[in-house]
Parts: structure tokens; sequence; C-alpha cells
């Protein structure tokens, strides 16, 4: 039952905007499409018996780890921006965005200096085109993200949001906790198992 034509009432009181309810449907098509993605990666890794196979160049771990570094302390920035402003601090949420953005783009930058340095490329077999499908993948999330971001910062600097009205960065932060929630899983799948 609808409790305004803008929310959603459901059943333990909680009043959802129906925008957010799409926004999670979308979040779920895509935690869908990367467990596709990683649960096959993960049976052709079972399948090959050896991994990685033989002849591949050792996975290096510090830019990896830096980039996770990087990505999940984006996560804390746009959690603290989202923060800021439900407590009605508009100058904080736009520095947390941008802080965000800044991290985003430096680990696109990562990801650009192992893909020159991996040793290995797309067309390399099994671990070139398993490697570089997960983490493309997952770079271009980054990179929408990092413009959906860019949008929330631009609106933030006219006045768009408020203590009450914040739907869009709420949604932008949510994202952004996917991608890096999906990071976690593609660094262990790819990386430490």
């Amino acid at each position: 039952m609808a409790s305004s034509a803008r929310h959603i009432q459901e059943p333990l009181g909680l009043r959802v905007h129906p925008a957010m309810l799409g926004l999670w449907a979308f979040i779920a098509t895509e935690a869908l499409f990367f467990g596709m993605l990683i649960g096959s990666y993960l049976y052709l890794r079972v399948r090959a018996g050896t991994w990685p196979p033989p002849g591949s160049p050792p996975m290096e771990l510090l830019v990896p780890i830096c980039n996770s570094v990087v990505l999940l302390s984006s996560g804390l920035t746009v959690h603290g921006a989202h923060d800021s402003l439900r407590r009605g601090n508009v100058a904080v949420l736009r520095g947390g965005i941008l802080a965000t953005m800044v991290l985003g783009a430096a680990f696109l930058a990562g990801q650009a200096y192992e893909y020159t340095h991996a040793g290995f490329g797309l067309g390399s077999g099994l671990l070139g085109s398993s490697f570089f499908t997960l983490t493309g993948f997952h770079g271009a999330h980054v990179l929408a993200g990092l413009i959906f971001l860019a949008l929330v910062w631009v609106r933030a600097g006219k006045g768009v949001y408020t203590e009450e009205r914040h739907l869009g960065v709420q949604a932008a932060a949510l994202y952004w906790h996917f991608v890096d929630a999906v990071w976690v899983v593609l660094f262990t799948a790819l990386y430490l198992i």
C-alpha cells in the first residue's frame, strides 16, 4: 500500500522511495552478473587442474593490494559525505564526494598500470581472458560510479541536496558501496585463492 505518491510503505513501517527500489533491483541484477562471471571463472580454474596455467607469469600483489586500500578508503569517504549531508553539512558532502572521485580515479589508474605490466594480455589464454574480463567489467562499473558521483557533486554545488532531500546522494553512495563489495570478492578470487 502506498503512503504517498513518492514513497512505498513497507510492512515494517519503512518508507522507501520507488527510485531506491529500482536501484536495489539494478544492483541485484549486477550482483547476479558478477556472480555468474566469478562462478564461471572458478569453474574454469577447477577444470584447468593447475592454476595459473603453466608458463603464466606470477600474479603480482603490490598494485592490487594498494588498489584495494584506495578503493575501500573511497567507500569510507562516500559514507562520510552522505552522513554529513544527513546532518546538514553540504560543504563536507562536496569534499567527501570529491575525495571519493579522486580515490576512484586513482583505482582506475592503478588498474591501468596493472594492465600494462601484467605480463599477459587478453588473448593469452584462460588466465588473460578471465582476468581482463572480470577486472574490466569491474573497472567499467567504477567508471560509471565516478560519473554518477560527478553528477551528484555538481548538483550539490547547485544546492539541490538538503538534509531532508538527498536521494541522489544516497543512491550514489549505495552504488559505490556495491562497487567496493564486488572488488573485495574479485580480489579474493583473483589474487588470494
